[in-house]
């Protein structure tokens, strides 16, 4: 029979190496953190307030909604007056409107307008959904990621080393009937939001041919620094995005919008995701795709923010037991040690998106 104080140090041994290797809930708003993929077209600073508050630093970024380049301007005043109102805090990613795609000087006129974004501060570059699921050419041929025309830019962003932030395809859901979703939130945003909804646009691109086209876009383009938005619309198996990550040295994924996806994993096999998330460390990055269009009530909308940034850390830095309204069942929280967290949540965001390089953190 052990001692009483043999047994009383081997549990002080052991909460040692727990609070050594693991973070708590109670470390939330002590631990730096960066939310790769938010979107604030706002003046007010509700936002950034209440990240100041969760211990989060931003990247605002611009989206190309089909709607011209009236509002990509409109888009870039606000993300350049929150980074200019908040240098310490914002950092921001420009897009390109791919209206004046049949114009001949589209690719001469897109690089100077990403020349200019530079210049003004810009980090990165998105490019949307719009690409693969909406627009076409004067031809009525629909435009691929992979179409020759967009070479000349991807092969310019390289040779800046200027990531690439792709938000193409949709989930894999996007092509299923809503009863047969498996997270609540894709439920919810396709029926909102039919035209996206790919089941019921059968004439469109087939999932696997928006990810064939990404993939060869990728293929064509070695040295272009890729970031795969909502986890590169591979949310689905943690086994296909392993393969792309193994395949494209120079790709990683943020997590924007897509934890619904990775709770429901979760719950099929928790060891398997928890492997994937410690073996690609390196390779993910924490986002969220909160938004701010000042159109919601300020107090709600950052009630909304500190609950999901909080549910995200409590599920990747605990094992409690979880629930969700993104999926039906519950889960265990992942609880990955405290290198993986700091990259997941940090450090990455500072090696492939080069954040903040100036400012000491």
């Amino acid at each position: 029979m052990k001692k009483p104080w043999i047994a009383l140090l081997v549990l002080l041994t052991i909460s040692c190496v727990e609070k050594n290797e693991y973070y708590t809930l109670d470390d939330f708003d002590k631990v730096d953190k960066i939310d790769t993929h938010i979107h604030v077209f706002a003046d007010r600073n509700s936002f950034v307030n209440q990240a100041k508050k969760d211990n989060f630093r931003l990247l605002n970024i611009m989206v190309d909604l089909s709607k011209g380049e009236e509002l990509i301007k409109e888009q870039y005043d606000y993300c350049l007056a929150q980074k200019k109102g908040h240098p310490e805090d914002y950092e921001f990613a420009t897009s390109f409107s791919i209206e004046d795609w049949d114009n001949p000087d589209f690719t001469k006129n897109t690089i100077a307008w990403l020349d200019k974004s530079f210049e003004e501060g810009a980090i990165a570059v998105k490019v949307w959904k719009n690409i693969g699921m909406v627009f076409r050419d004067k031809d009525n041929e629909l435009i691929m990621v992979d179409n020759p025309k967009l070479d000349t830019i991807f092969d310019y962003l390289a040779s800046k080393k200027i990531p690439l932030v792709g938000h193409l395809g949709e989930p894999k859901n996007c092509w299923l009937p809503l009863d047969e979703m498996t997270t609540n939130n894709d439920r919810k945003y396709f029926s909102e939001h039919p035209q996206y909804h790919m089941y019921q646009h059968p004439e469109l691109p087939s999932y696997e041919e928006q990810i064939a086209a990404r993939d060869r876009m990728l293929e064509k383009h070695p040295d272009l620094v890729f970031i795969g938005a909502h986890m590169g619309s591979l949310e689905w198996s943690v086994d296909e995005l392993a393969k792309r990550l193994d395949k494209f040295p120079n790709m990683s994924v943020d997590l924007a919008a897509r934890m619904g996806q990775v709770f429901y994993q979760t719950v099929e096999n928790r060891e398997k995701v928890r492997a994937f998330f410690i073996k690609y460390q390196d390779r993910l990055l924490y986002a969220t795709d909160l938004a701010d269009e000042d159109k919601e009530n300020a107090l709600e909308m950052q009630k909304e923010m500190h609950k999901m940034w909080l549910t995200d850390w409590r599920f990747l830095v605990t094992d409690e037991l979880m629930a969700s309204d993104l999926v039906n069942e519950e889960f265990r929280g992942l609880k990955l040690p405290k290198e993986a967290v700091d990259k997941i949540y940090f450090q990455n965001a500072k090696k492939w998106l080069k954040m903040f390089p100036s400012n000491g953190i």
